[in-house]
C-alpha cells in the first residue's frame, strides 16, 4: 500500500520538508495531467534525484519512474573533505544504489545526450529514448573551468584539482597533499557566490591544516577567496584557525583567480601572483548541462534555471522540473536542501497526477555540517518559506551558526551524514 504524503509530512523529523507550499502550478499543467499511468523520467541520481524517485513511488504507485544516473554508484560530496584532511578514503562515501530497488523504480546507467520537450522524450548516449510526461533534471553543476585561463591545460597534465565533484579527484588532492613536502604551500581559490556548498573552502582549509599540524607543520595554506569575507561561519573558522592552526591559514579575500600556470605551479589572481606546491583551484559553477539540453537555463546569465516555487517547474520550459545546486534561488547549494526539495517535487507531482493543486507556500529545512578537525565541528541551521509575491523563499526567524566547532557536534555530523544516505537511497 503506498505511503499517505500528508500523513507521512506530518510525522517526518529533520531532514524532511514539514510543509509543501509555494506558487500555485500552472493551469497547464493539472489540464494536461496524464490519466492513467504517469511517467517520470529523473536525470541524475543524486541527493535531489535519488529522493525525489523514492518519494514519488512511496507516495504514488501508480506512477512510473525512470531514474538515469551515469554513474553506478553514489559519491557523496558530504564528507568529502574529511578525504582530503585524511580522515576517511573515498571507499567510506560511495554507496549502492540497490536500496532504491524496492520502490519499484526503474534505474538506467547511462547518460543523456539530447532531450526533446516538444516530444517529451529523452535520447541516452546508447540510443534509447525515453518518453515522460513530466521531466525532473537533478544533474548537480558543471564547473566553469574556461573562465580561468589555462585551467584546462593544467587539469589534464593532472596538476590542478577542482575536487568539487567527489570521486577521482579527491583523492587525487588528498595524493598530492602527502607527497607534499613539509614546509610547503597548499593553494586554495574559492569562487564567488553562488557556489556549491558556501563553507566547502573554509573546511577543506581547516581540515587539511588539521593533517599538517600532524604530519607536516612546517606548511602552509594560502586561501584566495572570490568573495569579500568568509560568508558561512566566519566566527567558528576563524576561532579554529586562530587557536588550533595559529599562522598556517593565510585567508585572503576579494582575490579572484583568473589564470594558472601549472609548469611554474602560480595562480593569478586580480592582485597578485601565488605560486604553490599543490593547487586547489576551484572555479564558478553553473547548471548541469542537461537544464541546457532542456532549454531550461534561462535566468539573466543563462547559468542558473529558475523555477516555480512549489513545484520546481521550470518557468522557461514545460513539464520539466530542476532540483538541487542547479536551481536559480537564493536557497542554499546544499544536499540537505536537495534532498528537501526532492520530496516537494515528488509531492506536487503526486497531486497533479490526481488532478489537485499542491500545497501552497512550501517550508523546507536545511542543516549543513563543516569540521574544523577530526574531532570538532558546527552546524548552521535554517527554516525558509516560501513567499509568492516574491517569489523567494525567505528565512525564518530563528536558526544560525554555531560560532565555536564541538566534540558533540562532530559527532552530529557524523550522525546527519548516515540519516541523509539511508533517507536518499533507501
Amino acid at each position: 500500500m503506498a505511503i499517505d504524503r500528508r500523513d507521512f509530512l506530518k510525522f517526518a523529523g529533520a531532514g524532511f520538508a514539514t510543509t509543501l507550499t509555494g506558487l500555485a502550478v500552472p493551469r497547464s499543467a493539472l489540464a494536461k495531467a496524464k490519466v492513467g499511468k504517469p511517467k517520470v523520467v529523473i536525470v541524475g541520481a543524486g541527493f535531489g534525484g535519488a529522493t525525489c524517485a523514492k518519494y514519488l513511488r512511496l507516495w504514488d504507485r501508480n506512477v512510473e519512474v525512470t531514474l538515469i544516473e551515469a554513474n553506478d554508484k553514489f559519491y557523496s560530496c558530504p564528507l568529502s573533505n574529511w578525504v582530503v584532511g585524511g580522515m576517511l578514503t573515498m571507499k567510506d562515501l560511495t554507496k549502492s544504489y540497490k536500496g532504491l530497488r524496492k520502490y519499484g523504480i526503474k534505474m538506467v546507467h547511462d547518460r543523456v545526450i539530447g532531450i526533446d520537450s516538444d516530444k517529451r522524450n529523452v535520447t541516452t548516449q546508447r540510443g534509447d529514448k525515453i518518453s515522460y510526461d513530466h521531466l525532473v533534471l537533478a544533474p548537480g553543476i558543471d564547473l566553469m573551468t574556461d573562465l580561468i585561463e589555462g585551467y584546462a591545460e593544467a587539469e589534464a597534465a593532472g596538476k590542478i584539482t577542482h575536487a568539487w565533484k567527489a570521486g577521482a579527484q579527491t583523492t587525487l588532492l588528498r595524493k598530492q597533499l602527502e607527497a607534499m613536502p613539509d614546509g610547503g604551500v597548499f593553494v586554495i581559490s574559492s569562487p564567488a557566490r553562488p557556489q556549491r556548498c558556501v563553507s566547502g573552502p573554509y573546511e577543506r582549509a581547516s581540515l587539511a591544516a588539521h593533517y599538517f599540524k600532524q604530519a607536516k607543520p612546517k606548511s602552509k595554506i594560502i586561501l584566495l577567496d572570490a568573495d569579500v569575507d568568509i560568508i558561512s561561519k566566519g566566527p567558528m573558522y576563524r576561532q579554529a584557525w586562530s587557536t588550533m592552526y595559529p599562522g598556517m591559514i593565510d585567508y585572503r579575500p576579494n582575490n579572484r583567480a583568473v589564470r594558472v600556470d601549472h609548469k611554474t605551479m602560480t595562480v593569478f589572481t586580480e592582485f597578485e601572483d601565488v605560486r604553490g606546491d599543490v593547487l586547489n583551484i576551484i572555479p564558478r559553477g553553473r547548471a548541469g548541462e542537461v537544464c541546457a539540453m532542456a532549454g531550461a537555463r534561462a535566468d539573466t546569465a543563462g547559468i542558473w534555471c529558475p523555477v516555480n516555487g512549489v513545484t520546481y517547474e521550470s518557468r522557461k520550459t514545460p513539464f520539466v522540473h530542476i532540483l538541487g545546486d542547479s536551481v536559480a534561488t537564493n536557497m542554499p547549494k546544499s544536499a540537505h536542501v536537495s534532498n528537501n526539495q526532492g520530496k516537494i517535487c515528488a509531492a506536487a507531482l503526486v497531486e497533479i497526477f490526481n488532478g489537485r493543486e499542491p500545497d501552497p507556500y512550501p517550508v523546507i529545512g536545511s542543516t549543513s555540517y563543516s569540521a574544523t578537525s577530526d574531532h570538532s565541528s558546527g552546524p548552521i541551521a535554517v527554516v525558509m518559506r516560501y513567499d509568492p509575491d516574491k517569489e523567494a523563499y525567505i528565512r525564518q526567524p530563528g536558526g544560525g551558526a554555531s560560532e565555536v566547532g564541538d566534540e558533540l557536534n562532530f559527532e552530529y555530523m557524523k550522525s546527519w551524514a548516515e540519516n541523509i544516505w539511508a533517507d536518499t537511497l533507501g
